[in-house]
């Protein structure tokens, strides 16, 4: 029986710049909101308190939905630990979520802090590679084998914080929790959980909203 952790606490990274989408895609409309009011939603439904990461020109900005506006880095990893270092110290799970996933899930963050407090160090969502794969060389890869990881990524709080010591790089927190020598585990994701890279990808969320999603 793993041992009973605080309260979870959710960082929202929306400090990117968005430079193939052409702007900050977390701040394009999205069904009558923001991409980053979807986010920030569906973190509160597992989280008792909510850090949003944004761009150090919007810091002044207000974000009733947050409880804490922070100035993101240079980097992904920067701004993850300019978030994780306003979650109180008594929070036993940390959520990190990309604001450009609007689409996730109440259910999809209940599972990965669900496995977190089961014992893991870290959990990440993963849905099957459908395309074939081959290395640079020509190599086959067998994609059986293989997931595309998503966020929400939940973590044990202190693990997460030991990962970012010296302040490491990587694009995502459970490589990181796992070169610290932490445990991962992969919990279904969910293929709806799309993230907004191009206004492509704006219609399909869009659309999938319209449906229910």
């Amino acid at each position: 029986m793993a041992a009973a952790l605080g309260p979870t606490w959710a960082v929202v990274v929306a400090a990117g710049q968005g430079s193939r989408f052409g702007g900050a895609k977390q701040y394009a409309p999205l069904a009558g909101r923001r991409v980053l009011d979807w986010s920030i939603d569906a973190a509160r439904t597992a989280a008792a308190g909510v850090v949003l990461v944004v761009p150090a020109r919007r810091v002044g900005t207000a974000e009733p939905a947050a409880d804490v506006v922070v100035a993101g880095g240079a980097t992904r990893s920067a701004s993850v630990r300019a978030g994780l270092a306003c979650v109180p110290d008594d929070a036993g799970v940390v959520v990190v979520h990309d604001a450009a996933r609007p689409l996730a899930s109440a259910g999809l963050f209940g599972r990965v802090v669900d496995a977190v407090r089961a014992g893991a160090d870290a959990a990440v969502p993963g849905v099957p590679v459908v395309d074939t794969i081959r290395r640079r060389d020509g190599r086959p890869v067998e994609r059986d084998q293989l997931v595309a990881v998503q966020t929400p990524q939940a973590f044990r709080a202190a693990a997460l914080r030991g990962a970012h010591v010296g302040q490491p790089e990587a694009t995502d927190d459970a490589t990181l929790v796992e070169a610290a020598g932490g445990r991962v585990v992969v919990v279904p994701g969910d293929p709806c959980n799309r993230k907004i890279t191009d206004p492509a990808d704006l219609l399909l969320a869009e659309r999938l909203l319209s449906e229910g999603r």
